[in-house]
Order: C-alpha cells, then structure tokens, then sequence
C-alpha cells in the first residue's frame, strides 16, 4: 500500500511541477509581448530627429571641417532609427551627430 501511494505522490508531483513550468512560460511571455508592444508605441510617438531638423557630426568623423560645413538637414528617418541626409549620401545614426541642446 506504501508503494502504490508514493507512486501516486511522485505523478502528483510532477503534475504540479509542470503545471508550475508552463504557467510561469506562459507568464513570462506575457511580459515580453508587452515590452514588445510598448517599445514601438513609444518610439513611433518618440523619436530623435524629424524630417526638415538640422543635424551636426561629431568633430571626431569631419575633422578640420567648420561647425557650419558639418551640419546638414534630416531627409527622412528610417524604420531602423537611422536618418538619411541631403548632402551625404548612406544611413546614419544617432551616435554619429553632436547632441542637441
């Protein structure tokens, strides 16, 4: 009688730990969806540079260049977070421009 009633405690058992498991993936999911989704609210209301908006490199990437001769106004911003510019041809990314102030 011993034996049949730990069996049943071992199947009782793993039955509660998977039900466990499952329910914190499930759990953990959720929460990742949702970060998912409010990222991208977020970055369409939100973003770091506009269509029209002037821009500056960074002295480091235009060295010898004037403040003037490195700054050029934003094209259109990218789905990827990067801009393209009139005047200078390829992508390019926040990192690569003086900061606003």
């Amino acid at each position: 009688m011993t034996l049949v009633n730990h069996q049943n405690m071992r199947n009782g058992t793993k039955r509660l730990l998977s039900s466990i498991a499952v329910a914190a993936g499930t759990l953990g999911t959720a929460l990742l969806i949702g970060k998912k989704v409010k990222s991208k609210v977020a970055v369409k209301g939100d973003r770091w540079a506009r269509p029209g908006m002037l821009v500056t490199f960074r002295a480091e990437l235009m060295p010898g260049r004037d403040k003037s001769e490195r700054t050029y106004p934003i094209k259109a911003l990218l789905p990827s977070d990067r801009v393209l510019l009139d005047g200078v041809s390829g992508e390019h990314a926040r990192n690569e421009f003086e900061r606003a102030r």
